[in-house]
């Protein structure tokens, strides 16, 4: 228990998929414009995450190492990442068209979004079993959706805000993704 413990909270504050490797900025800067789009990211990747990391386990575990087919673990997980993206896209158009409409393009972008990619990979590499590989997608998930929640939340702030005009937009974006950084580095110290 002891070891999911530290898993989680490493994966989540200590080395946070955006803050700390900067994988999955795409959706990060793109969508997170409001806390209730960034918040409806989070939970799609969330999802998309933590059921990627139980199902390309499985299929390492059970099928790509008997079968000596390692190899081709890259190819495989992108597909399976497809196919449970495909899956989050009908069931928002179907209950939340809202949030759908609002993710745009960036829903799709689950697909490619190396911080999804990246979890499946480490898990490997780390030599993660299934429930290890799990908790380490899942709170890698909050991680994500705790840092994007902060940056959008912080953007709406910053609407309100006097910038001087050479950094508005996107610089101070940029500029706000390093503070909290800098922040989430402190963390370091935890494990």
């Amino acid at each position: 228990m002891k070891e999911l413990l530290l898993i989680a909270v490493g994966s989540a504050l200590v080395n946070n998929v955006v803050l700390s490797q900067f994988l999955g900025l795409c959706p990060f800067l793109g969508v997170s414009k409001n806390v209730k789009t960034a918040a409806g990211m989070g939970a799609a990747v969330t999802f998309v995450l933590t059921i990627s990391s139980l199902v390309t386990g499985l299929i390492y575990q059970f099928m790509l190492v008997p079968l000596e087919l390692t190899y081709l673990q890259t190819i495989v997980f992108i597909l399976v990442i497809a196919a449970l993206v495909q899956l989050v896209e009908m069931f928002l158009k179907k209950t939340s068209p809202g949030l759908y409409a609002s993710l745009g393009v960036y829903l799709p972008l689950i697909t490619t979004n190396c911080a999804v990619l990246g979890v499946a990979l480490t898990n490997v590499q780390k030599s993660y079993g299934l429930l290890e590989g799990v908790v380490n997608g899942f709170a890698t998930a909050i991680g994500f959706l705790l840092a994007i929640v902060i940056m959008a939340g912080l953007r709406e702030k910053m609407e309100y805000n006097d910038i001087p005009p050479s950094f508005q937009g996107m610089p101070i974006v940029l500029i706000t993704a390093g503070l909290m950084a800098i922040a989430f580095f402190g963390f370091s110290g935890l494990i």
